[in-house]
């Protein structure tokens, strides 16, 4: 324990912990994506889906799922904070220009704006989740019963202007965040730097991004149910 915790105090075990969690959450995405990309190809399955997510005995498996997800999200968030911190307490004057740089430094404006991207991800997902966790309960008649209409409250919500600009501002962001985050998550664990896999990352975040896109555009367009 005194060693974990010792590794845990330590630049590197912090900016592996850092690589772990955002790694994971990575993994996360992209199952929520694939699920969020139902919406526009079939209301009996999304909300299907959400049902037999929020029924028992699977309820009880999503409740160990959203704590350790939170516990992701903090350990994610703290470490970045902290490394970021003592970074720019290492330069406590700040550079007065920054441009881009290839080679071992990886400096781009993703990589220059991740505290920020980071904080903006502080506030979305919280209120993401809020908005479709305990937002306005609607039910619908299926052949084995009323479940909870996940459906309606998504379209209902992305054809708020506002709501779906936020959105996708901040989905924007989360694929600048994801961009840098998915090859530096890696060499922050020790893998060794590959081009290729550099570049798979930045065409995932991009993937996922547009994506998470796909359903706020389809209902601005007219998508949707009446």
């Amino acid at each position: 324990m005194k060693r974990i915790l010792a590794l845990l105090s330590s630049d590197i075990g912090r900016k592996a912990l850092m690589g772990l969690t955002g790694l994971l959450m990575i993994g996360f995405l992209i199952m929520h994506m694939a699920a969020n990309l139902l919406v526009p190809f079939s209301k009996e399955a999304y909300n299907a889906y959400s049902h037999t997510l929020t029924s028992s005995p699977q309820i009880y498996l999503i409740t160990l799922v959203e704590l350790a997800l939170l516990a992701l999200f903090a350990g994610h968030f703290v470490t970045g904070i902290v490394v970021t911190l003592k970074n720019w307490g290492a330069r406590p004057v700040a550079y007065q220009r920054k441009d881009p740089a290839g080679g071992p430094s990886r400096k781009s404006l993703a990589s220059s704006t991740m505290i920020y991207t980071g904080l903006v991800m502080l506030a979305f997902v919280p209120l993401h989740l809020a908005t479709f966790k305990y937002g306005t309960v609607y039910e619908v008649a299926t052949p084995t019963g009323e479940v909870r209409d996940l459906y309606r409250l998504a379209i209902e919500v992305f054809r708020n202007p506002l709501q779906s600009a936020w959105y996708l501002i901040a989905l924007a962001l989360l694929g600048a965040h994801a961009w840098h985050g998915f090859g530096s998550g890696f060499e922050s664990l020790g893998v060794a730097h590959k081009v290729g896999l550099r570049r798979f990352g930045q065409a995932l975040a991009v993937i996922l991004m547009l994506g998470f896109m796909v359903v706020p555009v389809y209902v601005l367009l007219g998508g949707g149910a009446s």
